[in-house]
C-alpha cells in the first residue's frame, strides 16, 4: 500500500518530508491539505493532526506526524543498504552522536531564524501586514552568525555530521531554498567557501530537484 503524504504542497515541512521519500526511491500519495482555505484546522484533518500542521503521513494505518520524524522514520523501515548513512544508529555510536548534533544545530540554529525571517518577508503579505525592517534585520545579522558557526563545521568535513549527507543535511533544504528565492546569497557567499559548496552540494540533488517547489 502507497503511504499517504497529508501536506500543503509548497510548505517547507511538506517538501521536508517528500525530499526523503525521494532520495529513498519510496513512493507517495500526495493528498493535498488546503491551508488557504483553513483545511488543515478542520475536524477531520485535527483527528490524525491534533496541532493542525502539516504534513502527517499515513503508512498502512500508522500515523505520524511532524516532518523530521518522518524522514527518521522513513529512513529507518525503508532505507536500504547505500542510504542507511543517513541516520547514523548506535552500532556507530560516535556517528549517531555526531548526526544527532547536526540535526539540533538545523533545528535551533537555523530553522527557528529562518521561520521568523520567512514570516516576516513572505507570510505576512499575505496576512496584508507590514515587513518589520528592523526584525529582518536583527534575524539577518543573527543567520550569518550562525552561518559563520556553519562555515567552521564544514571546515573540517564535508557534511554537517562527517563526511557522509545525512538527513541533518537534507532538513536545511526548504528553508535554504527559500533564502535564495527571498533574494538573500548567505547561503553563497564567497565568504563562506565551504558553505557554499555545501549547499550547491545538497541543493543539487535530484530528490530536491524533484520537490524543488512543490512536493
Amino acid at each position: 500500500m502507497t503511504i499517504k503524504l497529508y501536506g500543503f504542497p509548497p510548505s517547507h515541512a511538506t517538501r521536508r518530508a517528500a525530499v526523503i521519500f525521494k532520495e529513498l526511491g519510496v513512493p507517495y500519495e500526495l493528498v493535498k491539505v488546503d491551508m488557504l482555505t483553513d483545511e488543515h484546522k478542520a475536524a477531520a484533518y485535527l483527528a490524525h493532526q491534533p496541532f493542525g500542521q502539516v504534513p502527517y503521513i499515513d503508512d498502512d494505518g500508522f500515523v505520524l506526524f511532524e516532518s523530521r520524524a518522518i524522514g527518521r522514520y522513513l529512513v529507518a523501515k525503508y532505507a536500504g543498504p547505500a542510504q542507511k548513512g543517513l541516520m547514523p544508529t548506535a552500532e556507530d555510536p560516535q556517528r549517531m552522536a555526531l548526526f544527532e548534533q547536526a540535526a539540533n544545530v538545523e533545528l535551533g540554529n537555523f530553522d527557528v531564524y529562518m521561520n521568523a525571517l520567512s514570516w516576516e518577508v513572505i507570510f505576512k503579505r499575505y496576512s496584508k501586514l507590514m515587513t518589520d525592517e528592523t526584525i529582518v534585520a536583527d534575524l539577518l545579522k543573527t543567520l550569518n552568525s550562525k552561518l559563520d558557526a556553519y562555515e567552521v563545521l564544514l571546515s573540517k568535513h564535508r557534511y554537517l555530521a562527517g563526511d557522509e549527507i545525512t538527513l541533518a543535511d537534507l532538513f536545511h533544504l526548504p528553508f535554504g531554498n527559500t533564502m535564495g528565492s527571498m533574494g538573500y546569497d548567505l547561503l553563497t557567499t564567497s565568504s563562506r567557501p565551504n558553505v557554499s559548496r555545501w549547499w550547491r552540494d545538497i541543493s543539487s540533488r535530484p530528490a530536491w530537484q524533484a520537490v524543488k517547489e512543490n512536493a
